[in-house]
């Protein structure tokens, strides 16, 4: 890329963190051809210094898509695990929502506060719960035992869900 086709696309790509469109920046966290993910690159290069909210919302945006290369690369370089928040849900909100079971393995390894509030009052098992039933991933069951066994408050769950399978695994880690 040239100078100002990389500078426009930076501006596009800063814009879009801040408004949450992290479908659309989705190639930007992708490793391609052996090359390093392009967000990665930025941030080596400095482009990032002096937005830090822009930083954290590519933490989000990349527990959003599942990539756990930019997550981890970005949260061993002191990003806050609880990520932005200017879509009203943060890393881990946006990692269980969307079924990301590797980054949510990787938030919870960093110590995520799994009690955090989403703009919606649900904690990371909350919603996790509420995304199992209105939806589905995979991967929502095993995100959800393993937010409990990272000592996710089964109290948060939103117990009893009408759903049996949920309601099991609830009642396993204390739900009444």
């Amino acid at each position: 890329m040239n100078i100002s086709k990389n500078d426009t696309a930076l501006d596009h790509t800063m814009e879009g963190l801040r408004r949450g469109d992290f479908s659309r920046l989705d190639s930007l966290f992708q490793s391609k051809g052996g090359s390093r993910p392009q967000i990665i690159e930025w941030v080596e290069q400095g482009c990032f210094l002096g937005h830090d909210q822009e930083l954290a919302e590519a933490l989000t945006c990349a527990c959003f898509n599942g990539r756990t290369e930019v997550a981890e690369y970005l949260l061993n370089r002191g990003i806050a695990a609880s990520g932005g928040v200017g879509t009203g849900l943060d890393a881990i909100h946006w990692a269980v929502n969307r079924g990301q079971l590797d980054a949510v393995r990787l938030l919870i390894r960093h110590k995520v506060q799994l009690e955090s509030r989403s703009m919606y009052g649900g904690t990371a098992l909350g919603t996790a719960v509420w995304s199992a039933i209105n939806e589905p991933r995979t991967a929502h069951l095993i995100i959800i035992e393993e937010l409990l066994a990272a000592g996710a408050r089964v109290q948060e769950s939103g117990y009893p869900t009408e759903r049996d399978d949920i309601d099991t695994l609830l009642k396993r880690y204390g739900a009444t």
